[in-house]
This record gives structure tokens, C-alpha cells and sequence, in this order.
């Protein structure tokens, strides 16, 4: 790993195209390959959110969280390989995927680029990963809020 300091990493997953718990599966052993102490929250079934989505495909999402020394953007390009692997494309914007995996936090790490955003710039409204995410880490902090994922979550639900 190399830096000599381990972050706390949130990746969300999700799929909505073929079999997506087993793809969800998959990129979750591949993920633990250089995440360490990688855990994946329960898989929940969500609908897609989005204008022009209400007849897409029901998704399964998920959270896991890690430990991990490598960069923001070397975390990025592990994910995109992945989701390649499993034969995502991108056709349009909120078009239907076999798997999507979202760099979600990474420490206290803030990236503004132009394909890569930490944390991810829509997490703090998102049930389908705020709710996983406290299951697992619910004090967990957004570097740019300082709020706990508890506390974002509890601000969503208020």
C-alpha cells in the first residue's frame, strides 16, 4: 500500500441489469482485495430514482467500507476497472447498469476534479446509501459537513 496511513473508504454499490446480487457479490470480493477489513452492509432493494427512470429496472443497493493507504483517484480507477469487468456501460446519463460503484468517502480527503468527486457530491441525500452506511459505520464523518453519517441521515429522515 505504500503512504503508511490507513483511510476509512465508502464505496455504494449498486445494479439494476442481470444478476445483481451476484454482481454486487463479485465486485465486493474484488473490492476486499485491497480493502482491508472490508465489510459489505445488508443489499436492499431500491427503486431508481431520477426523472424519465420510473419504468427502468429496480435496483439492489449497497454499502461496504474499508480500509485502504491508496489515493483518492487510484480507489476511482480500481472501481471503474470493476465495474468494466462486469460489463458496465454508459450510454446516457442514469441509464440502467450491471454495476455501479460509487467512491463515497475517502478519510477526511476532499477532490474536486472534473471525473471525480470525494466525497461524492450526492451521498448526503441519498437513503439508498446513508441508510447502509450507518449500519455499518454510523459515525463516520463527511469531511465537508463534519456531520456524522448518523446525523445525515437523521437530517434526511427530519
Amino acid at each position: 500500500m505504500g503512504r503508511g496511513l490507513a483511510l476509512t473508504v465508502a464505496v455504494a454499490f449498486g445494479s439494476n441489469l442481470g444478476d445483481r446480487r451476484g454482481q454486487i457479490a463479485a465486485a465486493a470480493r474484488q473490492i476486499a482485495t485491497f480493502l482491508s477489513s472490508f465489510r459489505l452492509s445488508s443489499i436492499v432493494e431500491t427503486i431508481p430514482i431520477g426523472a424519465g427512470l420510473e419504468d427502468d429496472p429496480l435496483y439492489l443497493n449497497a454499502v461496504g467500507v474499508g480500509q485502504s493507504e491508496l489515493s483518492p483517484r487510484a480507489l476511482f480507477e480500481h472501481l471503474r476497472a470493476i465495474e468494466d469487468g462486469a460489463g458496465r456501460t454508459r450510454p446516457y446519463a442514469g441509464a440502467p447498469r450491471t454495476l455501479d460503484l460509487d467512491l463515497i468517502l475517502c478519510g477526511e480527503a476532499v477532490v474536486q476534479e472534473r471525473d471525480l468527486q470525494v466525497p461524492h457530491p450526492r451521498f448526503r441525500e441519498r437513503r439508498f446509501v446513508l441508510e447502509p452506511l450507518a449500519e455499518l459505520a454510523p459515525d463516520l464523518r463527511d469531511p465537508v459537513t463534519w456531520l456524522t453519517v448518523r446525523e445525515l441521515l437523521a437530517r434526511l429522515n427530519g
